[in-house]
């Protein structure tokens, strides 16, 4: 049984598609959880509501990601509003960063948003990514940057950010973190895996000694159209989250409540 093949009872009410997105999202918390994806009870996963443009499910600011589940997930408008029963709030910094994209990239279904130890290491490099691996490599001209502007909570540095993004999938926010989003869930997460663990690679090569091997262009333009688990009609990424989702269900079901 995978997360859209549920039998459950809803402790909520929603339509069919709903709650699969909601069942999906509250997976997908969790295995950031598993992954050490967690910034205590900050950061966030967002994904539209099926059948709207301007509704989104977020985590509930207070609960940590392994507390998520498919019924405590909130349900806002791109201005925050709370379109479900709720007892918690939204952070408006991830109100300000992930409805800045929802709101202007249609089909940006997914957003996530990180701060791993190495990807916020990367941020901090005045040269950014350094294409110097076989992760990075996939990802030739898909990152963009953003200057930071301090704590996301202005709506003035929507604009620049969406900018800065253009046409790119990934961002890297300077001294800050990662961005990813996607057609879908795994689309998304396919995406920031891959920047994440360029960014493991390159902290780890910069502690050793020597000069760094970096990747021909040519070769990282051939690798990133080579690179099929990035685009929609393969899967997108799915597999990847799917398979990680079944290793969550052997061990903890909860988020299904």
């Amino acid at each position: 049984m995978t997360v859209l093949e549920t039998t459950e009872t809803r402790p909520i009410a929603c339509t069919d598609s709903e709650w699969a997105a909601r069942l999906k999202l509250a997976a997908t918390y969790r295995v950031f959880f598993m992954l050490g994806w967690h910034e205590l009870i900050f950061n966030h996963i967002t994904l539209r509501v099926p059948g709207t443009d301007d509704q989104l499910l977020i985590n509930p600011f207070g609960l940590a990601y392994d507390e998520v589940t498919a019924s405590n997930l909130v349900k806002i408008d791109l201005t925050g509003k709370v379109l479900s029963d709720s007892q918690y709030p939204v952070n408006p910094a991830g109100l300000t960063i992930h409805s800045a994209v929802h709101g202007n990239v249609p089909d940006a279904h997914c957003v996530m948003h990180i701060h791993t130890t190495a990807s916020v290491a990367v941020a901090c490099m005045e040269e950014g990514l350094e294409d110097n691996n076989i992760y990075s490599s996939q990802l030739h001209g898909m990152v963009a940057y953003h200057t930071f502007e301090g704590t996301t909570v202005h709506n003035e540095e929507k604009s620049r950010m969406v900018a800065s993004l253009s046409n790119k999938r990934l961002m890297i926010l300077r001294n800050h973190g990662l961005l990813a989003h996607g057609a879908t869930l795994g689309h998304a997460f396919v995406l920031i895996w891959t920047l994440n663990r360029a960014c493991e690679i390159q902290l780890a090569t910069h502690s050793m000694r020597g000069k760094t091997l970096l990747v021909d262009p040519q070769i990282s333009e051939r690798s990133t159209r080579d690179a099929l688990q990035y685009d929609p009609r393969f899967g997108g990424g799915d597999q990847v989250l799917d398979a990680l989702i079944r290793r969550l269900d052997r061990t903890d079901t909860s988020y299904r409540q």
